[in-house]
């Protein structure tokens, strides 16, 4: 356990630091009206996807930050390595030292499964959630994926950012919620991660739910089952998904779309078939931003 007088040491390190730094340096909007200088603490909670409430106290010295909310924080006020370090030494806390993932491609596996897949969307997912490789009828279901920058071909990004994504998901919320979810479990795994650290500050400014569900506890999202679309050409469609995990890369998976044959959703599925000519695509060498 840290001491009382690190965890006062860190708390006004953090205060210092948030002085020194402006909204605009953050990527934050300036409204104006600041009665000092510097960050707000509720800026740098939410860049750092806490509450103010617990960053008020980290300040205050009051309670030892976990390794990950350092990361976070340190991430959010722009430290350098050796001012990092410093924060993990005060806390008490050893750095974790992960590699640099390295650069996932679609396993060749999943590939296969995505070629045989004519009438069924399926996209496979890699760490943070960015989308690996799709077939055609995910797209027509979905958008273009191939049209969206790597860096930026994320599920939960694209659920957020793109407008179509909440009128094609019939509960749009609840999906959403349940991505957030998943992405906290990726965090859990690679607490560190700056591709990760810097797509949640991003999601957090940008959107007010996503900020809100990444602080709550919500219960992981599930493996399997049922999506309701309104879809803009076939109307709506009641799908089935499944999730399935990659032998050769646990960081990796295909998730698919089904409907019973004979259903208006299979119908409309084919339909969505005859409108999306071509082969899978992937991403090309590197995932993330």
């Amino acid at each position: 356990m840290a001491g009382d007088a690190n965890l006062n040491e860190l708390g006004e390190i953090l205060k210092a630091r948030r002085a020194e730094l402006t909204p605009r340096t953050v990527g934050l909007p300036d409204t104006g009206g600041r009665r000092v200088p510097g960050l707000r603490r509720e800026e740098v909670a939410l860049l750092a996807a806490i509450s103010t409430d617990y960053y008020t106290r980290l300040e205050q010295g009051r309670i030892q930050p976990s390794g990950p909310v350092l990361a976070a924080l340190a991430h959010a006020l722009r430290l350098s390595d050796r001012q990092r370090d410093h924060l993990f030494d005060l806390a008490g806390r050893r750095r974790a030292r992960h590699r640099r993932p390295a650069s996932q491609k679609a396993h060749p596996q999943l590939l296969r499964l995505l070629d045989d897949l004519t009438v069924s969307p399926g996209v496979v997912i890699g760490r943070r959630m960015d989308i690996l490789a799709w077939n055609p009828v995910a797209t027509a279901l979905f958008t273009d994926f191939a049209k969206v920058p790597e860096g930026r071909r994320n599920c939960v990004r694209i659920l957020f950012t793109d407008p179509s994504m909440r009128t094609l998901y019939a509960d749009w919320r609840a999906v959403a919620r349940d991505c957030v979810s998943h992405l906290r479990m990726e965090a859990a795994k690679y607490p560190e991660d700056p591709q990760l650290i810097s797509l949640v500050g991003e999601l957090s400014v940008e959107d007010s739910d996503f900020g809100r569900w990444w602080g709550s506890r919500h219960a992981p999202s599930r493996r399997a089952g049922v999506k309701r679309f309104h879809h803009p050409v076939v109307g709506e469609l009641v799908l089935d998904w499944d999730t399935l995990a990659c032998g050769g890369d646990p960081d990796q998976e295909l998730v698919v779309w089904t409907a019973e044959p004979g259903t208006p959703s299979y119908d409309g599925l084919r339909a969505l078939a005859a409108r999306a000519p071509g082969r899978p695509r992937r991403a090309h060498g590197r995932s993330g931003p």
